[in-house]
């Protein structure tokens, strides 16, 4: 069996792969602070739920954009699973080519991302995945990665209000009944959500334009499901793409 390891500034994502099929999948908390044995004993516990073993993992594969976390996740694979794991890098064979000005800068979620819907859907293709920032994702229908866009997250968008806005409330990220909020706790979460399905179109159609009319949107990441029914231009929903990428792209490398 394969682990795969994401970690993201939010969650931590990890998946447990017979062959290509996903057997269990798991979503913890990122925390700089905890160690590789604190870390181990949390994936022991979650294994034990699903009646997993760590003997029965034969692989490992890592990517992050929380650098701190790196070398945690890499001991704790040595220490408790005694294998040396795969870390994802703009290096590895992906089945695309990164075309970016500096490679070395795409984020290791992207680059997985990108690997796994070029593989399932071909190009031209647009991924939006949901996640601490909204990232789009750009593919070519000759597998060229060209870059993308970057924006705030939903959470941060709303944690922002919180904070910077007195009088305003920490609320849930729920979709409201209407769009005209009859209370404050509506109302910001009618721009939230409303508002988020109104960027991600407006930047979806902006790329189309630069990259093809007949791009393929999908969408990915922990709040995609929330979003994407109110937009125009998401076509997909993949909530397991970047599990899905990490096996690909340990096959292709192994």
């Amino acid at each position: 069996m394969l682990l795969a390891i994401d970690i993201g500034n939010t969650n931590v994502v990890l998946g447990v792969f017979d062959g290509e099929k996903l057997v269990e999948n798991w979503r913890v908390g990122t925390n700089t602070q905890i160690t590789p044995d604190e870390y181990a004993m949390i994936f022991k516990d979650l294994f034990g739920f699903a009646r997993i073993e760590f003997t029965q993992i034969h692989g490992v594969i890592i990517s992050t954009v929380v650098p701190p976390l790196l070398p945690v996740m890499v001991e704790m694979s040595r220490k408790y699973f005694k294998i040396e794991p795969m870390v994802v890098t703009h290096k590895l064979k992906t089945g695309i080519t990164i075309c970016t000005d500096n490679p070395k800068e795409v984020g290791a979620d992207r680059i997985v991302n990108a690997a796994a819907a070029y593989k399932r859907y071909g190009g031209p293709l647009i991924i939006v995945d949901f996640g601490t920032a909204t990232t789009f994702c750009a593919i070519t229908k000759k597998g060229e990665y060209l870059g993308g866009a970057i924006c705030p997250g939903m959470k941060i968008s709303a944690e922002a209000l919180f904070k910077r806005a007195s009088k305003l409330p920490r609320v849930e990220l729920v979709k409201p009944a209407k769009i005209i909020g009859s209370d404050t706790i509506s109302a910001m979460q009618a721009g939230i959500i409303y508002g988020y399905a109104g960027l991600v179109d407006g930047i979806v159609m902006k790329m189309k334009e630069e990259l093809s009319a007949e791009a393929r949107v999908v969408a990915t990441g922990g709040l995609a499901e929330l979003v994407s029914s109110e937009t125009k231009t998401i076509q997909e929903i993949k909530p397991h793409l970047t599990l899905e990428g990490l096996q690909l792209l340990f096959d292709i490398n192994r």
